[in-house]
């Protein structure tokens, strides 16, 4: 599936950075496929500008596929309306009718819908769903987001918080079979995401459909996705679950945007000796275990200059005295369970985290002081100088 944004006749034509431009218009989103399993969690994440918007819109209806097909429960729906794909779409900006009660916001799309029913002889036709049936759906919906009590008020009456409830229970009253959400809680604060975050979590269970959701924060698609797609100038950059895309990123950006605080990243040289592989950084040597050394071999990796990828957690304090790489802490913030150290180490900054319970006294890291590191083979992560892939990424 892929999409072109159509440029309107002499309008100048925009430089977006990696996106390739076309006589019709930016090329937004490129070979995009996926098949989404009946009822999982998806979530499309990526920085601005990556087409995870876009994306979601193509699945709406709401923008033309230029090319490739969209199915929807085994049928095509390219060129079918939005309003018959049975998908629902959650806002960031919730888009309540404010003149409308919370009861009367979520009744809206019911009052719309129209039911088949089959007469005596056959026909079928037709018509406006009963008003119980829409009171009972209405109320089922209030329950299940906990907003009973807020149904005879006013959108303006009500917390950002609660306002994102009642757009998703407009959604999910009507049962959709797909439901979007394009970053529904970006405009709440840090608690309220929180909160909604869990609710979200629990309202999944209590509702059968499928979810695709997007978001620039990792944090919501790490807690929320069975399966992330990250995404960058249109193009897919891996797709796994939450755990997946952590602990064996595809290649140098997707390793440097799923995790907090960044990993660290290296200029060091892969070196094989006896048929083994090694790592060496600012002098200090560090073998890879077994299971690395086997993908390295089975990928036919070739000894030379690498980038070398450490996460911040991964970084240890003790080492063989080979393996032991030295530097000058700048920063040192208590963080209450764990010490962040911003260290000037092998040419760059270098962020890690020591848990206080490792430590025997934390006021030993004084801006200034030397400080002597070293990390484990098998936390390690080896990416292509060029072509910025993972050394032991088997393409499938």
């Amino acid at each position: 599936m892929w999409y072109k944004k159509k440029k309107k006749k002499d309008e100048a034509v925009e430089k977006k950075n990696n996106l390739e431009i076309t006589d019709e218009g930016v090329v937004a989103v490129q070979d995009f496929n996926i098949d989404v399993a009946d009822k999982e969690f998806i979530v499309l994440v990526g920085p601005s500008g990556c087409g995870k918007s876009t994306t979601l819109r193509m699945i709406a209806g709401l923008e033309e596929i230029s090319g490739g097909e969209l199915f929807i429960d085994g049928k095509q729906m390219n060129d079918v309306a939005p309003k018959d794909r049975d998908i629902a779409m959650v806002f960031q900006n919730y888009a309540l009718y404010p003149h409308m009660t919370v009861y009367e916001n979520i009744a809206f799309p019911l009052k719309l819908k129209k039911i088949a029913e089959t007469d005596a002889d056959g026909k079928t036709h037709l018509k406006k769903m009963p008003n119980d049936e829409i009171d009972r759906r209405v109320r089922e919906a209030a329950e299940i987001l906990d907003i009973t009590q807020f149904l005879d008020r006013k959108p303006k009456a009500l917390s950002g918080g609660q306002r994102q409830r009642v757009a998703i229970g407009r959604a999910i009253v009507r049962s959709p079979k797909v439901l979007l959400m394009d970053e529904p809680l970006s405009n709440l604060d840090a608690k309220l995401r929180n909160q909604m975050r869990a609710e979200i979590i629990k309202l999944r269970e209590k509702i059968d459909t499928t979810f695709i959701y997007v978001t620039h924060d990792q944090v919501e698609a790490m807690t929320l996705g069975d399966r992330i797609v990250i995404m960058r100038d249109g193009y897919i950059q891996q797709i796994g679950t939450p755990q997946e895309v952590f602990n064996h990123p595809a290649n140098l950006f997707v390793a440097g945007f799923i995790g907090m605080p960044q990993m660290n990243f290296y200029d060091a040289e892969l070196v094989l000796e006896d048929g083994q592989y090694a790592v060496v950084l600012d002098g200090a040597k560090v073998t890879l275990p077994e299971e690395k050394q086997a993908k390295l071999k089975a990928n036919g990796a070739a000894a030379g200059p690498i980038t070398l990828g450490v996460r911040p957690e991964h970084l240890i304090l003790s080492g063989d005295e080979g393996s032991m790489i030295h530097g000058t802490v700048d920063v040192s913030e208590m963080m209450g369970s764990a010490v962040h150290l911003h260290v000037s180490a092998c040419g760059s900054d270098t962020i890690m985290i020591v848990p206080t319970t490792e430590l025997e006294s934390t006021s030993a890291f004084t801006i200034g002081s030397p400080i002597a590191f070293t990390f484990n083979g098998a936390m390690a992560h080896l990416f292509d100088r060029n072509t910025k892939k993972n050394l032991e990424w088997l393409e499938k």
